[in-house]
């Protein structure tokens, strides 16, 4: 299997799935609010099941995007369009949190046994209408183009461990009263670097020929 081909492709979709995760959304509230409520390891639980559901979405998206692309050949300019299109609505929302930065609010949750934790992370993410878009932006960098079932699930790999890596370190930092208050005094520098690393990624995307 020949991966080398295929790494720009993997860089750029890992990049934006990673960058993606550096903005604390209600998935790490949910997070943080089990790691303060029941501890860490149910909240890595948790991190897992999202990190699942993130696989589900990302294969679903591949599996949908490829089947279009074998009868309309010219979708994939226009699903990278679509995909250039959220890349900026994540750019906007992320210079509104740089103008007003919100405070971030742990969500407690109620106490519940290790595989629930789990299904909840995993309906968490795979029902979240902004989480589906998100993954066919990432599908429309084509990082899996042309390959087989291996590239397939070494992208597949690749992305479960960026989704549980991130979701389970902003869970257990997060839980220190004393990183969240620093988090907080930084966040308008950070959303405001985020901001211009999603117009930049937009406008290669939207470029993007082949």
């Amino acid at each position: 299997m020949e991966i080398l081909p295929y790494l720009p492709g993997f860089l750029a979709a890992y990049g934006i799935l990673a960058v993606a995760a550096t903005s604390p959304g209600p998935a790490v509230a949910m997070l943080v609010g089990i790691s303060m409520g029941q501890g860490r390891a149910p909240a890595l639980v948790t991190s897992l099941g999202i990190a699942c559901g993130s696989v589900l979405l990302n294969l679903g998206t591949l599996v949908g995007v490829g089947l279009i692309l074998n009868d309309v050949a010219w979708a994939m300019q226009v699903l990278r369009l679509v995909g250039a299109g959220y890349l900026l609505y994540l750019a906007w929302g992320a210079f509104r949190k740089a103008a007003e930065p919100p405070e971030f609010r742990a969500v407690r949750v109620a106490r519940l046994g290790w595989g629930r934790l789990w299904l909840a992370g995993v309906l968490l993410q795979i029902t979240n209408p902004k989480a589906i878009v998100f993954w066919l932006a990432i599908a429309s960098i084509g990082a899996t183009e042309g390959g087989g079932a291996g590239i397939v699930a070494l992208f597949l790999l690749g992305s479960f461990a960026i989704s549980f890596g991130c979701h389970g370190a902003w869970a257990l930092v997060l839980s220190a009263a004393p990183v969240r208050a620093a988090y907080q005094r930084a966040r308008r520098g950070i959303e405001s670097a985020l901001g211009a690393f999603f117009c930049f990624a937009a406008w290669r995307l939207a470029t993007a020929r082949g």
